[in-house]
């Protein structure tokens, strides 16, 4: 039987009475990339606190390569925060050096990779964000972790640095690694081999990027007037979002929507929802399920 780097099984986690992670099952295979979405407060990054073992879980089971989290297994772990963990006083060069260091790697694991060469003596707090993270993420890999954990990784990095980092995380597994990854990039989703989407502490869909958008649907708007349209929509409580001069309406079927539009001209049909369609359907739905009656 193959050993998952990482594991969880019906995880929870409360601090006081909020529950932030709850009963949660999530498993990383060696060589796949797992996407972890989710709006802010959904819990992924208490999931990934606790998967690393930095917090203990309140319920359920957290294994790193078969067993609980320890010293021993984090060693096997490149890991990059949201705060990227990098010391922003010393350099590029100093950094890897302690990374291994910290690891036990000879000096030939803090070796510079290209793309940071001209870097190497620069302090990290006076780089751009988007070298900061090509340096985290040259720290992360640097020991050849059999898990690699990334924190929103690409958030605030130009469209040519996201490519980048998403061909490093793709080598990554390729060369066998298992990569869990939180974003808030729907596109970055396309990347993941799997997703697992979590609202209000909870896993609500699991699987492929077409397996969880399936046959879900959305209303489309095509108005005489688009502005006088968003209005009403948006007046009606109705999620809308403007695409070129068409409305495009998440989690409302097209007889609501036309109601909602009275006597405004418009033509009202149905199409194929996005993934990120999908994704704020699931979200808004666990939300109403949420709030108190």
């Amino acid at each position: 039987m193959t050993e998952l780097p990482a594991q969880a099984v019906a995880v929870t986690r409360a601090f006081g009475h909020f529950v932030a992670v709850d009963g949660v099952d999530l498993a990383v295979r060696p060589g796949e990339v797992v996407g972890l979405l989710g709006a802010n407060g959904a819990g992924k990054t208490t999931l990934i606190r606790l998967l690393l073992g930095l917090l203990r879980p309140s319920g359920g089971e957290i294994r790193l390569f078969g067993e609980p989290p320890s010293r021993h297994t984090r060693r096997r772990i490149g890991y990059v925060p949201q705060g990227l963990g990098l010391y922003d006083d010393l350099t590029v060069g100093e950094n890897l050096a302690f990374s291994a260091a910290a690891f036990g790697e000879g000096p030939g694991a803090a070796a510079l990779p290209a793309p940071l060469r001209r870097y190497g003596s620069t302090v990290v707090g006076a780089l751009p964000l988007g070298v900061q993270r090509t340096a985290a993420f040259a720290e992360a890999l640097a020991h050849r972790p059999d898990l690699l954990v990334l924190d929103e990784p690409t958030s605030g990095v130009d469209p040519l640095a996201r490519a980048r980092l998403w061909e490093t995380v793709a080598g990554a597994a390729a060369a066998g690694t298992g990569v869990l990854v939180t974003t808030h990039y729907m596109d970055e989703a396309g990347e993941c081999d799997r997703l697992v989407v979590m609202a209000a502490g909870r896993v609500v869909a699991r699987g492929t990027a077409r397996e969880i958008t399936g046959d879900a649907r959305i209303s489309v708007v095509d108005a005489e007037s688009w502005a006088a349209a968003f209005g009403a929509l948006e007046a009606a409580g109705l999620p809308v979002a403007l695409v070129g001069r068409t409305l495009r309406v998440p989690g409302a079927p097209p007889d609501a929507v036309r109601r909602a539009l009275g006597d405004l001209p418009a033509a009202v049909t149905s199409a194929p929802a996005t993934l990120e369609e999908r994704f704020f359907e699931l979200t808004l739905s666990s939300a109403k399920t949420e709030a108190p009656s």
